[in-house]
């Protein structure tokens, strides 16, 4: 369980120019808690590079997590693929374990021309494939983290994510808050819209999980076809918004890891992290709203 709202980069801070196993040291020392280590391109981190990246984590209280390959296609009909992405989660989950991360977090792949059914039944086998590999292997402490995913093309909407969880033991959700609100074409406009979503998981997976989420946060801009291109937080013409989530995690006392997507990546994390605090320090000083039912 989380001990407090946690905040950090997707990948090494924008000014940082020191060796990937100290990035941790360096966000530290910009006020930030969490850092997730991008192997997008493929798992190269060495062990021992991984096991440092880990030791400067842990001494200075950085919570690690991985976003494996993008290579990753778990509903593929070409049997390589299938396999290599299946290779490439064990990978991935195998260097989360060196470096002391929680999570791997991934894409789950595509529909192709399969039925969303279809697809979400080979991922799942998929996953459990991959679950009972890294059991025999002996990882231990390291969960999978299915994204959800920003264009209705992709595997990966909010309810096919809480059923992978649902099926799969050591599956938890990464909520891209970005993703869902592009793929469902500019959903979230409040309050309303996350504490339907919060409530949705709440509902599935428990409290725990609820209050243990791993999210990813930017404003996104998207076509019909979904998500386009990242934007910064401050543009305030695209969405998601990122007070009224703020709220919601101070109201019903969340503890989320939440990793910043934006182009700035460290600058709009240090900026969610301010929005955050800000919040908190207003809403514990005010009575609770009528009609509103704060969780404690």
């Amino acid at each position: 369980m989380a001990d407090r709202v946690r905040f950090g980069p997707a990948g090494n801070p924008l000014d940082f120019k020191g060796p990937t196993v100290e990035a941790p040291i360096y966000v530290k020392e910009e006020g930030l808690d969490a850092y997730e280590y991008q192997a997008v391109r493929g798992v190269r981190i060495k062990e021992d590079a991984a096991k440092e990246l880990g030791k400067n984590a842990k001494e200075n209280d950085v919570y690690v997590s991985l976003h494996g390959p993008y290579y990753i296609n778990l509903a593929s009909d070409k049997k390589d693929t299938y396999k290599k992405s299946k290779e490439r989660l064990l990978e991935s989950m195998r260097a989360a374990m060196w470096m002391g991360a929680k999570k791997v977090v991934f894409h789950p792949g595509y529909y192709g021309e399969k039925s969303p059914e279809e697809a979400l039944k080979m991922c799942i086998e998929a996953l459990k494939e991959v679950v009972e590999l890294a059991k025999n292997e002996g990882i231990r402490g390291v969960f999978l983290a299915p994204e959800t995913t920003g264009k209705p093309s992709q595997l990966g909407s909010l309810d096919e994510i809480l059923t992978m969880c649902e099926e799969v033991e050591m599956v938890y959700p990464t909520i891209d808050w970005a993703h869902i609100h592009a793929r469902e074409q500019g959903l979230i406009k409040g309050i309303k819209e996350y504490e339907k979503i919060l409530s949705e998981i709440e509902k599935r997976l428990g409290s725990d999980v609820l209050k243990d989420l791993h999210c990813h946060f930017t404003k996104v801009e998207f076509t019909d076809k979904g998500e386009k291109t990242h934007r910064l937080l401050s543009e305030k013409e695209f969405g998601p918004p990122f007070e009224p989530l703020a709220e919601i995690i101070v109201e019903w006392d969340l503890k989320p890891v939440i990793i910043s997507e934006s182009p700035t990546l460290d600058r709009d994390a240090i900026n969610m992290k301010k929005i955050y605090e800000r919040i908190s320090k207003k809403i514990k000083e005010k009575p609770v709203k009528k009609g509103r039912k704060r969780r404690t």
